[in-house]
């Protein structure tokens, strides 16, 4: 189990990767992203990935090394933190963990359920599904095949709906038996660092402004179209990322660039108050909240 590391979260644009790169330099430890959209390659840019200065800076681990094309699940992002616990990188000082996906930071801590795999034939047959029947009708199917899942889940719930479908068909169990075992910690939570930013929700909305503009500058537009070229389903998580439909749309003629960029930002004010909303309902006590980062912390 890790000990030292220090875990920081928080909201879109609160100034995580700025704090993380303080702190690393100090502790000497690397950085490793805890951002569900910063593991993709390509949108460097859109998702706000560390620059190249910042990546020689300082060692960074986990980001942009997976193909948009690919469905990446928190397990598989814990299992690639355990291969670097494994290959001593993470060793000579404090690793700091940063990123906005509440998830990460809770499978860090209490460690994930072990699940089955899935084969690619079930899983894609049941998300063809999905699109072609809907949440409903599939919530009908699981009701019949796993009552216990289907009576915890809302009919309109389709991702946890084809979840629990593919699980008690490659298994043959219900969902709920694997969530009953519990997965082992991977970071001691005693010894951790934990802090979770809360910057006052007007600076956040300034940040957010600003900084989409200068996405548009650095070449966001440019990653969209590379990104378009692979011909990806609309589905596969790389293709949510904000900022993508939007400048899609320009690509295809059908926004002009003004209307995208105040529709990505829209989208970015409202994605930061849910991540904000979920850890200041999912975080308990032993995260230290900090309010005024500014006075503390030099801020993207």
């Amino acid at each position: 189990m890790l000990e030292n590391a220090i875990l920081i979260a928080g909201p879109t644009a609160s100034g995580k990767s700025r704090l993380a790169l303080d702190l690393a330099r100090r502790s000497g430890g690397t950085i490793i992203n805890a951002d569900s959209m910063q593991v993709y390659s390509i949108l460097r840019v859109l998702t706000a990935r560390p620059d190249e200065a910042d990546m020689a800076a300082v060692a960074h681990a986990l980001y942009g090394h997976v193909h948009p094309g690919e469905d990446y699940s928190t397990g598989r992002w814990l299992r690639e933190v355990e291969d670097l616990l494994g290959s001593g990188r993470l060793e000579g000082g404090a690793p700091v963990f940063v990123g906005g996906t509440g998830l990460y930071f809770r499978a860090l801590l209490e460690g994930l359920s072990p699940m089955p795999d899935i084969p690619d034939e079930i899983r894609q047959r049941w998300r063809a599904q999905l699109l072609a029947e809907g949440a409903a009708s599939l919530h009908a199917t699981l009701w019949q095949r796993d009552r216990a899942a289907a009576e915890a889940l809302q009919p309109q719930d389709g991702q946890r709906i084809v979840r629990a479908l593919e699980v008690v068909e490659a298994s043959g169990r219900s969902i709920l038996d694997w969530q009953a075992q519990r997965g082992r910690p991977l970071v001691d939570a005693a010894s951790a660092r934990l802090l979770v930013l809360e910057p006052d929700r007007a600076a956040v909305v300034a940040r957010i402004e600003s900084r989409f503009d200068r996405m548009v500058e650095a070449g966001a537009i440019e990653e969209v179209r590379a990104l378009l070229a692979l011909g990806l389903s609309q589905r596969m998580p790389a293709m949510k990322a904000i900022g993508v439909r939007e400048l899609a749309g320009v690509l295809e003629g059908a926004m002009t660039l003004a209307d995208a960029i105040a529709k990505a930002k829209a989208a970015t004010r409202q994605y930061a108050k849910r991540q904000s909303t979920w850890f200041r309902n999912q975080f308990g006590t032993a995260w230290q909240r900090i309010h005024a980062p500014d006075a503390q912390y030099p801020l993207v």
